[in-house]
């Protein structure tokens, strides 16, 4: 069957896949422990829910317009007064199916094919694909474990040439929770500013930052280059809704013009109901946000002493997210295990654990573990995941 050549450089996203695989396994009746998922294990709040009971009974099924509805954008104007002391417009925002749709609509609205589109390594993968979809070609700075994976500005500057149409940035980031500073951010911004180049903010996991770290990053980027600065945010992680599939753009009116011309003629309005479940959340108390970070949060510590209290894996503690990111490169060899990608595949066979191997994320060595999860299964899934490191010949 002849496929349009755009996707022939294009990956299947590898996180699904470990879901996929998981589920198969659980089908066929074997007690898996999933670690893969890049979802809240919570339930979405209920003044959320029942907004959308009211919808429903009101019979708000009709279609709306493309860039949602005018409540829905006032209410993320609201949130960014509340969160960053920013005032911003309905018409600078665009509602979309989620953050991954909202992140794609930029893409779609501003690479050209030749365009070089500047990110970070580790990456969430649908970032750089996103960038080859439309035929713009990514370059990948590498951040380091030794610091923490802290996007560095000098790395990511050093790599600006005449080709360069924007820089995204990741934060708090997939796979590895790390945050960008306020300060490296804004030497970013006043390269970017002085050359043209637009900056993509990518704030899916925006509440999920466990420390009172300054992470105002639209108020750095809108007082330096407002004009080319763009944020995608999602209600995904912050409010436990990953299948009401609801996100958003902010950025320039001619910018967000743009994003709901192309969702006109893609997909048309995210569903009215999940529109009416996102507005009651964002407006709404934000009480769960708080509930589960404060879980997430024990959750992270008790995942990451349980799995270091091995010398043979090592890993950074994440600032934001919910996502550890170890480094099990001692465990690999040659003539044995010799990647990530099969060890997952041998852990979730031989332990029944499932994991998303660091090359997803162009982290070879690494794998991620996602703590969305019950604390019973984590303690549960580390028992697995030490027990099989034991029965690797002389520990490898």
């Amino acid at each position: 069957m002849p496929i349009a050549e755009r996707l022939s450089a294009i990956a299947e996203s590898p996180t699904l896949k470990v879901g996929a695989n998981a589920e198969r396994m659980r089908r066929a009746g074997v007690d898996v422990k999933d670690l893969g998922a890049g979802e809240p294990d919570f339930n979405t709040p209920e003044h959320a829910k029942a907004a959308a009971v009211v919808a429903i009974g009101q019979n708000f099924t009709r279609y709306t317009a493309a860039s949602g509805v005018l409540e829905l954008r006032e209410a993320v104007c609201g949130r960014w007064k509340t969160d960053y002391n920013i005032e911003i417009k309905p018409n600078e925002v665009s509602i979309a199916a989620g953050g991954k749709q909202a992140l794609f609509n930029v893409a779609l609205a501003l690479y050209n094919p030749g365009d070089e589109v500047i990110t970070h390594a580790p990456y969430w993968p649908t970032i750089v694909e996103q960038v080859k979809m439309v035929g713009a070609v990514p370059v990948v700075v590498r951040t380091s474990a030794e610091d923490g994976f802290a996007v560095h500005a000098d790395a990511i500057i050093e790599r600006i040439t005449p080709k360069t149409k924007a820089i995204i940035i990741n934060s708090p980031g997939n796979p590895t929770g790390a945050l960008i500073s306020e300060a490296e951010l804004a030497k970013v911004a006043d390269a970017a500013a002085k050359q043209g180049i637009w900056v993509v903010v990518d704030l899916c996991y925006e509440h999920l930052i466990y420390d009172k770290e300054p992470h105002n990053l639209p108020r750095v980027l809108f007082e330096k280059m407002r004009d080319r600065a763009v944020f995608c945010g999602s209600a995904s992680k912050t409010y436990a809704m990953t299948g009401w599939r609801c996100g958003w753009t902010i950025g320039p009116p001619e910018l967000i013009a743009a994003c709901n011309t192309i969702l006109s003629h893609a997909t048309s309005n995210v569903s009215s109901i999940t529109q009416k479940a996102a507005l009651a959340a964002l407006a709404g108390p934000q009480d769960d946000v708080v509930q589960m970070l404060n879980e997430y949060r024990k959750r992270r510590d008790n995942m990451h002493a349980w799995l270091t209290a091995n010398p043979k894996i090592t890993c950074v503690k994440p600032k934001g997210a919910f996502y550890l990111f170890p480094d099990f490169s001692a465990l690999l060899s040659p003539d044995g295990i010799a990647t990530t990608g099969q060890l997952a595949e041998v852990l979730l066979e031989k332990a029944h654990v499932a994991l998303t191997p660091g090359e997803a994320f162009d982290a070879p060595g690494y794998a991620r573990i996602s703590y969305a999860t019950s604390m019973e299964t984590l303690r549960e899934s580390a028992n697995r995941i030490l027990a099989f490191i034991e029965t690797l010949p002389s520990g490898k």
